[in-house]
């Protein structure tokens, strides 16, 4: 989350997601055109890009030095690409490879997967446990959990009754979330034993593509987007956790006598009862484009960003105390110069809300970069798990750039 990658029809662009008025171009490459797949390797200078014109062929480059590391070519069309410092995968429509990332071998073909049109995968971004989820049937939700360190299947997640739209990780790949097409329900799971933690309602009136799942770095947070003009935020906490005194209303006191019930109830039956409303929401001025979310720490205060199709990033401040509606501080655009349509709806925003600016005031309750758990500037190692440069083999892949791997600060 702290590193933009966008695909063109003239090439790609990466961004670097530091600051909130500005946003910094790290690269621009117009060698391929028409890519629709980019992926960088944190904020290293390793990137692997797919385009149009050649929609079975992997080229992994250096963008800092120009160079091209390698290239695989496929038996189908590459649909999606996951890597983080020990494995790249590419899924294809009924198979996955796995490569080790230090010399790019090919390590695991998993074939005769379940038909997959989407290139519906997730990888673990901890190296320590590579956990790749995808898809394990096609016609249920049922979820394929596969450890990419030891090469061997862990264990199948039942987890909806309808076919998989979106999976998604938290940064210590001790969670993950899934989503149905269906898109009204939201389950996050333990790994790798796969029982369910939480389970949150996104709404009931219609059915939605949900093409964004994503949690915070923190792993306090879970943010889910659609094809409909809401995004949602839902808070990772139990129901006995504690609340904002409510009126003495009948509803307000059954309400905690069904929350303090919870606690003798057996696991599986209050999990079914941890449906909650979304803890912060936003409503986009567009609707029916397909978008990416993000939860961020940018200046020290938490982020919830959104880059849509047409090539606009969105960013809002999100309240980690009180939620609620998010306000839109600042919009870009990623094509052109950048600057053209930046300030366009920032003059029509309401001022921030009382409670956001005390929020702010207490700056013990604000999460930043160095004390949030598992978070560091470099997007990628976790505390303590800083790879040396020299665990990189001396192959291919050759990242010997200064600071391509800064260590985390304690």
């Amino acid at each position: 989350c702290s590193s933009l990658a966008i695909g063109t029809t003239t090439g790609y662009r990466l961004f670097s997601l530091s600051s909130v008025e500005q946003l910094d171009q790290v690269h621009e490459s117009n060698e391929i055109p028409d890519v629709y797949i980019v992926e960088r390797l944190f904020s290293s200078s390793l990137v692997v890009v797919v385009s149009h014109a050649k929609p079975q062929q992997m080229n992994v480059y250096h963008f800092k030095k120009g160079t091209e590391i390698c290239n695989y070519s496929y038996s189908s069309n590459i649909l999606s690409i996951r890597l983080n410092r020990q494995r790249l995968v590419v899924c294809l429509e009924e198979s996955i490879y796995i490569h080790n990332i230090k010399d790019m071998k090919l390590l695991k073909t998993i074939l005769d997967t379940p038909p997959n049109p989407t290139g519906l995968c997730a990888l673990s971004i901890n190296h320590a446990n590579s956990y790749l989820a995808y898809p394990g049937s096609a016609t249920s939700g049922e979820i394929a959990l596969y450890d990419g360190n030891t090469l061997k299947t862990a264990c199948t997640i039942p987890a909806h009754d309808g076919p998989l739209a979106a999976l998604a990780f938290n940064s210590t790949g001790s969670k993950l979330a899934s989503a149905s097409e269906k898109g009204t329900v939201i389950r996050v799971f333990s790994i790798p034993g796969g029982q369910k933690l939480y389970e949150f309602r996104r709404g009931m009136k219609r059915y939605v593509n949900i093409s964004s799942l994503v949690f915070s770095m923190d792993s306090q947070f879970l943010c889910a987007s659609s094809n409909t003009e809401t995004v949602h935020i839902f808070k990772l906490e139990h129901l006995t956790d504690s609340r904002p005194e409510e009126p003495p209303t009948w509803s307000g006191y059954m309400g905690k006598m069904f929350q303090a019930a919870t606690n003798y109830l057996p696991a599986q039956v209050s999990g079914m009862m941890s449906q909650d409303r979304a803890f912060a929401t936003v409503r986009l001025n567009i609707s029916g484009q397909r978008n990416i979310c993000a939860l961020s720490t940018i200046q020290k205060l938490p982020r919830l960003l959104v880059t849509t199709s047409d090539g606009h990033l969105y960013i809002y401040n999100l309240d980690p105390q009180d939620g609620g509606e998010c306000v839109l501080i600042k919009n870009h655009s990623l094509l052109g110069s950048g600057k053209m349509e930046e300030n366009k709806e920032n003059d029509l925003q309401p001022p921030v809300p009382q409670s956001y600016a005390a929020t702010v005031a207490r700056q013990s309750t604000v999460p930043s970069t160095s004390t949030m758990p598992g978070y560091s500037e470099d997007g990628g190692a976790l505390r303590g798990e800083v790879i040396p440069e020299h665990e990189f083999a001396t192959g291919p892949v050759c990242l010997d750039d200064e600071n391509e791997f800064p260590p985390v600060s304690i």
